[in-house]
């Protein structure tokens, strides 16, 4: 019976598993697409985003007294630069103090820069480590900073501006019961000594003064960031320039995916003629399509892209000459993004054919996996339709057997009855 059902279920089982077959291979060659096809619009958007927005470098001598930083603003130029001074943070130190003295009890408050200050509550028995400690705590490293120092004199609290510059100088006053505090204080009748000054950074270029109040100074050279380390004698050169290396990488990357978008496209869609064996897309209109669609736009720009150091071969592949880029970038900085910019003639056209296809609600390549996987759920209803009709054709072969078996043992029975009564009229 087993036997029976089996060869009944067998034909339509394969069928459903045959097409099932063919329909997962399809939905993995559209996946490998899909894949290729996301990585090559990433490097794409990578390298709109660097032709738009050129980098630029800096360039000094080792020792020139300050490091410069170029951001996409910068302008290409030589520029003369000169540090005068730098930045310094005020520091200011009591008078010694005995070991545990406690100076006083109240209220000491910080004031610095424009309009910024701090009040910090000191207790009865605070010593000069407890005062410095609760000065840290209410600061938390804004304003100002505080620690002890113990010299030859005694234990010296010792405050120091967070922020370089004159700006930031720090200004000490209290209010308490006993005055004790006074000797904490800045200014008539305060006992806080200036033991390092505040001071300005000042900076030249090209015969221009800048004065700062961090050694960090921006504007003063267009788009560059000018941290300076120490004064020196005389003028120093800083060179900006374009900086082309990133810009290369990403083209370089741009044409490995872009490779990788046609060699999975033509193996996924190939015909071996010698076993007869086709790729999961062969034939494929999707496929055909864009094929057709990448080879016409770089066929579009081939010549701006030549240009470029990119070119393709007859086996639609690009390839890239890094040296025939930077030529072509020295004699025309905005090449590159005439080419790959966002609004570039070859990368917008490329960008929309990519979302297109792999936009998450409207996408080809997202519709036509929607479609394979309904085919799979469909296949699938298949077989639990087919399981269904063999368990009734079982029951149903089951039940004949079972009235045939009945059948034949009641016939043996009447045969057995029979075979008595003939036997029994013989002997009479």
């Amino acid at each position: 019976m087993s036997s029976l059902v089996s060869s009944s279920r067998a034909p339509t089982e394969k069928r459903i598993t045959s097409a099932g077959t063919a329909i997962n291979a399809k939905l993995s060659a559209v996946g490998q697409v899909k894949s290729a096809m996301a990585n090559l619009q990433t490097a794409l958007s990578r390298l709109s985003t660097s032709a738009d927005k050129p980098s630029f470098k800096a360039t000094t001598a080792a020792d020139a007294g300050f490091a410069a930083t170029a951001a996409s603003g910068a302008v290409p130029g030589t520029y003369s630069v000169r540090v005068d001074a730098l930045a310094g943070a005020q520091k200011l130190a009591s008078a010694g103090h005995a070991p545990d003295a406690k100076p006083g009890s109240g209220t000491l408050t910080f004031a610095w820069g424009e309009d910024e200050s701090l009040s910090v509550e000191i207790g009865e028995d605070a010593t000069l480590t407890d005062i410095a400690n609760a000065v840290n705590r209410a600061a938390g490293g804004k304003g100002v900073g505080a620690t002890v120092v113990t010299s030859s004199q005694g234990q010296h609290l010792v405050f120091t501006a967070a922020s370089t510059g004159t700006a930031n100088a720090l200004t000490i006053t209290a209010e308490g019961d006993d005055n004790g505090l006074q000797a904490l204080t800045t200014g008539s009748g305060g006992g806080m000594s200036e033991t390092v000054a505040a001071t300005d950074a000042v900076v030249w270029v090209d015969g221009l003064e800048r004065r700062s109040a961090s050694n960090s100074v921006s504007g003063l050279v267009p788009g560059t960031t000018l941290d300076l380390t120490r004064v020196t004698q005389g003028a120093q050169t800083l060179r900006i320039a374009q900086d082309n290396e990133a810009l290369s990488t990403n083209v370089a990357s741009f044409v490995t995916a872009y490779n990788n978008v046609v060699t999975t496209l033509k193996s996924n869609s190939s015909y071996n003629a010698t076993t007869k064996a086709a790729a999961a897309l062969n034939g494929d209109s999707l496929v055909r399509t864009l094929q057709q669609q990448l080879r016409s736009q770089v066929g579009e720009q081939s010549e701006s892209l030549k240009a470029l150091g990119v070119t393709a071969g007859k086996d639609g592949l690009l390839s890239f000459n890094a040296s025939d880029f930077t030529v072509a970038i020295a004699a025309d900085p905005g090449a590159a993004a005439s080419a790959f910019g966002t609004q570039g003639g070859y990368a917008e056209k490329l960008t929309t054919l990519l979302k297109d296809n792999l936009d998450s609600i409207s996408g080809s390549l997202v519709k036509r996996t929607e479609g394979l996987n309904k085919q799979v759920s469909d296949l699938e209803k298949q077989l639990d339709a087919l399981d269904l009709r063999m368990t009734k054709l079982s029951s149903l072969y089951t039940s004949q057997f079972t009235a045939m078996e009945m059948m034949v043992v009641q016939m043996q029975s009447s045969s057995s009855s029979l075979n008595s009564l003939l036997a029994s009229n013989r002997d009479n």
